[in-house]
């Protein structure tokens, strides 16, 4: 019996065993060598009604190590490191390192080092609060009128995001109202459409909120 196992197939047996032997060495005599790519960071299980108020880098340096065929498909693979905040239930600051659990290269290849080696986070509530808006015009009316003021609508806008950040910001600036967008003899006072900038990165306008105002300008003529 166990000689039949042998012998059947025996050439087809034998040429597959050729075969594995030449991968392997040619695997074994492949030079190892290292390369440092750019991947980027993933953040999963963000907790409930916390910011965070630091910066958030978007992509990390990895160094690694291994055959140079595989070294080949690293910029191919789809590695990031992933940030897992599962454990954060509370505001304050947590720092991560990151190793081979984070960075999980394609098989066959070693993690040598990340740059950088840790990240690390502030997280603060998530605060919202309703600010101003407030609108600065250029350019010159035409002759024979002027501006007997501005009206804004909305005149206050809602913004979120981490709670210092939100403090903060006290009103928000359009882009500027223009002058010489209006006609020399309108026939009734003019409006524009502009957009509202928030000068703090992490703040944001709440879900409800517009990012853009209309602007009605009321005009009256200049004696003579």
């Amino acid at each position: 019996m166990i000689l039949r196992l042998i012998t059947e197939n025996f050439w087809w047996k034998v040429l597959s065993l050729v075969v594995a032997i030449s991968i392997w060495l040619n695997l074994a005599n492949e030079p190892e060598l290292a390369t440092i790519v750019s991947v980027p960071v993933q953040y999963e299980n963000f907790p409930k009604d916390l910011e965070i108020s630091s910066d958030i880098l978007e992509t990390i340096d990895v160094e690694a190590k291994g055959p140079s065929n595989r070294l080949r498909n690293l910029t191919d693979s789809r590695t990031a490191a992933v940030i897992n905040f599962e454990s954060i239930l509370d505001p304050g600051i947590r720092t991560f390192t990151l190793t081979a659990q984070e960075v999980k290269l394609p098989r066959g290849l070693q993690l040598v080092r990340t740059i950088p080696a840790q990240l690390r986070f502030t997280f603060e509530r998530r605060a919202e609060k309703s600010v101003p808006v407030e609108v600065a015009c250029t350019g010159k009316l035409p002759a024979g009128l002027k501006s007997r003021g501005i009206d804004i609508y909305p005149p206050r806008l809602n913004i979120t995001g981490p709670a210092s950040h939100v403090e903060r910001t006290n009103v928000l600036r359009t882009d500027p109202c223009d002058y010489s967008r209006i006609p020399a003899d309108p026939d009734r006072d003019p409006e524009q459409t502009l957009t509202v900038f928030i000068e703090q990165p992490q703040v944001r306008l709440s879900k409800d909120a517009s990012p853009q105002v209309r602007v009605r300008i009321h005009l009256e003529q200049v004696p003579h």
